[in-house]
């Protein structure tokens, strides 16, 4: 599945936002918990613009990964509504930015917008090209039964069922060994 490189960019961010919560991390614990895991997790991905890296900020880019957990489950028809009230939520008027070394992409915001109103508007138009191309389906959240976070597939038969590779081999491990258990092998 091939999307815009700016669309695949989003996706990643709000991949990486969502699977900071508890259960979805790797540590199992909120990895969006401090003000300096908002600025690592930032340090990542190229965010031009406004940024405070304050409580406040925090707070709303934590409600931001909410709004887009709840999203990322939903069912097409259902999805269109919920993007289109984040783009009007945030007032976006969207318009071909260059920056960063990277080339002409979509923006919607003000730069002096708060930083989670751009992360909310820039994966609501990731999400519109998700929709438009009716590929919601590969929107995922991990198959492994201990596991909440969430992924994109990406791949070229939409067969993708874990959010990693270690969540792909424990759950292969354990059913391998409920195969052994049940065909009497200790």
């Amino acid at each position: 599945m091939l999307f815009a490189p700016d669309t695949e960019e989003a996706l990643d961010f709000a991949v990486a936002l969502m699977n900071t919560e508890a259960g979805a991390s790797r540590s199992g614990t909120d990895e969006l918990a401090t003000v300096a895991q908002l600025r690592a997790l930032i340090g990542r991905y190229t965010y031009s613009g406004r940024i405070d890296y304050d409580e406040a900020e925090l707070r709303a880019v934590r409600r931001a990964r909410e709004l887009l957990r709840e999203v990322w489950t939903l069912d097409r028809d259902d999805a269109v509504e919920a993007v289109n009230r984040m783009l009007r939520e945030g007032r976006a008027l969207p318009y071909l930015a260059r920056h960063d070394g990277l080339d002409w992409h979509l923006h919607a915001t003000d730069p002096d917008a708060p930083l989670a109103v751009r992360m909310r508007v820039e994966a609501a138009l990731a999400l519109i090209d998700v929709i438009r191309m009716d590929e919601t389906h590969r929107l995922r959240v991990c198959a492994a039964s201990d596991c909440t976070g969430v992924f994109v597939d990406l791949s070229k038969n939409g067969s993708k069922r874990f959010c990693t590779v270690r969540c792909g081999n424990r759950m292969n491990m354990i059913a391998h060994r409920s195969r052994k258990q049940v065909n009497g092998n200790p």
